[in-house]
């Protein structure tokens, strides 16, 4: 006879415990401890299993039929119910352990070789510091707008909104990459849109053009007293214009002196492609006097205080700023002033100071073109500004 849920809720317990039948398998164990525990009973390819469902009254028994019902609509299908519950359980403990942190470590050891290597740390330091903390124990497939929003909205706080620009897409890309490894649905990223506080971008701090006199005699007089190194280091890079990180980094073995050219490595460029930099006299008589005095080190520019490594990224902004041009003056702002000063007194093609800036073509035709590398012009070109900036000397 069929079950009601008045027997149900009267069962007693007894010292062993028993079952009270309902229909179709289905039936309420009762144990000595006075728990009430759904079973279903069935065969599957000859063999007889039992599954559990829960306990009385928390599964009703109008539930605990429906849960019947299902397990022989499976079996009919050919599913064993038991494999099935076991595999969804499977697969619900590893998305517990999809956490957001785990997909980000993995997504950064990835493309960790397509970066360069300060890049790679930056990226996994401003994780560790700004998301980890927030919801990086949490499953990836279960990190919600308002995750990441709060996460954001803690660094807009401390008015860093660049840096919530570019952790925002930071978390994007690792979204992805697990759409891409099936760990969560889709990327959440797109829905905030226009949700961070607006703020002028703005670029890296350069002087104008005419104003170069005044700060090539400011490193040249170095009446801010800066330490050789630095005033190397920012000779070179107003010389060279090339990006700080390719400056700082630079060692004695890439440098070329019977053809007069500097090849930097590609894992040190921002595009991973090796780039020639064509030395200028005065580019060379710098690095002359640099080899008398570091030339038995790796490095062209080695700290002072950190024996084996080179001067620290921040060198050259304090130098700057030693020199009162903070917030006029940056180290990337060394190559906009560079381009800027040669279009307006040479005349060289766009295209020979771009390729010496080492920017990439935006097109797919100029990219197809791109084995001309104009290096003889690119090193006539070097010359005539190491002359210009010669001739700003008072």
């Amino acid at each position: 006879m069929a079950l009601s849920d008045l027997a149900c809720r009267q069962a007693q317990p007894k010292p062993k415990y028993f079952k009270m039948p309902d229909s179709g398998g289905l039936y309420l164990e009762v144990r000595p401890t006075g728990n009430k525990i759904w079973r279903v009973k069935y065969r599957f390819n000859d063999i007889e299993r039992t599954i559990t469902h829960g306990t009385y009254p928390i599964i009703s028994l109008v539930q605990a039929r429906e849960y019947r019902d299902k397990i022989k609509a499976q079996i009919i299908l050919g599913i064993d119910p038991i494999a099935e519950f076991e595999e969804r359980k499977q697969l619900a403990r590893y998305k517990n352990a999809q956490t957001f942190q785990l997909v980000a470590e993995q997504w950064h050891q990835r493309y960790l070789s397509t970066w360069t290597e300060r890049y790679g740390k930056e990226i996994f330091n401003r994780l560790k510091a700004n998301v980890f903390p927030c919801f990086g124990s949490k499953p990836i497939s279960e990190v919600t707008i308002t995750d990441i929003m709060n996460c954001l909205e803690k660094i807009e706080e401390r008015k860093a909104y660049d840096l919530t620009r570019r952790i925002l897409r930071i978390i994007g890309q690792i979204m992805r990459y697990g759409v891409q490894t099936s760990r969560c649905v889709r990327d959440i990223t797109p829905d905030l849109k226009g949700a961070l506080i607006k703020y002028n971008t703005g670029h890296y701090a350069c002087i104008e053009t005419d104003e170069i006199k005044g700060l090539v005699n400011a490193i040249y007089s170095n009446e801010a007293r800066l330490y050789p190194q630095t005033i190397y280091a920012l000779k070179l890079i107003m010389h060279t214009f090339v990006r700080t990180n390719e400056l700082i980094n630079a060692k004695w073995n890439e440098f070329d002196f019977d053809k007069m050219l500097w090849t930097i490595p590609a894992e040190r460029m921002k595009m991973k492609k090796a780039h020639l930099v064509p030395l200028s006299k005065q580019v060379g008589s710098l690095l002359c006097k640099m080899k008398e005095l570091y030339g038995y080190q790796e490095y062209i520019l080695p700290s002072i205080s950190c024996k084996g490594k080179p001067i620290s990224n921040n060198t050259i902004l304090s130098a700057l700023a030693a020199l009162k041009y903070e917030k006029k003056m940056t180290g990337h702002g060394f190559r906009s002033l560079a381009m800027s000063s040669i279009k307006e007194n040479f005349a060289y093609r766009h295209e020979v100071i771009d390729r010496q800036l080492a920017h990439v073509p935006n097109n797919k035709v100029d990219k197809a073109y791109d084995r001309a590398k104009f290096l003889d012009d690119r090193k006539a070109m070097m010359q005539d500004w190491s002359d210009f900036i010669d001739k700003q000397l008072l």
